[in-house]
């Protein structure tokens, strides 16, 4: 009667602890690269997640009768939110032989926006204008200046855009 009763003891506390961490899992927080799921049989799996930089990046591309120029956007409330205007067809302009210029339709909101410091490849938006801004020169900072991403291809295109161009979402890879 004694050892029925130790497993009974032993069979309500395991059972009890398993209650418990089913309960537990779905409020658990995530540990850096895995992911809790419960199955439709209720058993609690941890999956390893898979996602690299190249997976959560936004990248865009700009099309032109000269190349396509593709950037990869930093991840700035600006930045997610000029992606969100995509796609756009706009015209293009040069400004100060250094940057090729254009205006998005909704100015972006800059409030955690990074400064930039603008080089070659750099994809910014001049807030005081609402120009968003790629350049193929050397500029620096500026008041108001905020970086949005950089070049990854097609960076040697950028001079010679002009006119309309057509800017894609590549998509969230």
């Amino acid at each position: 009667m004694k050892q029925a009763l130790s497993i009974l003891l032993v069979a309500m506390l395991l059972f009890f602890f398993i209650a418990c961490e089913r309960g537990n899992a779905g409020t658990m927080p995530p540990q850096h690269g895995l992911t809790l799921s419960e199955s439709d049989s209720g058993r609690v799996e941890i999956y390893e997640q898979s996602q690299s930089s190249e997976e959560t990046s936004m990248q865009i591309s700009v099309q032109t009768s000269v190349g396509t120029v593709v950037f990869e956007l930093n991840t700035s409330r600006a930045a997610k939110e000029l992606y969100e205007q995509l796609p756009l067809t706009v015209t293009v302009a040069d400004h100060g032989r250094i940057e090729k210029v254009f205006n998005p339709p909704v100015r972006l909101n800059t409030s955690d926006t990074p400064p930039a410091n603008a080089r070659i490849g750099t994809f910014a938006y001049f807030e005081p204008w609402n120009n968003v801004v790629m350049f193929y020169g050397n500029f620096g900072s500026y008041s108001g200046l905020f970086e949005l991403g950089h070049v990854i291809s097609g960076g040697e295109h950028i001079e010679n855009l002009s006119g309309t161009i057509q800017i894609d979402q590549m998509g969230a890879r």
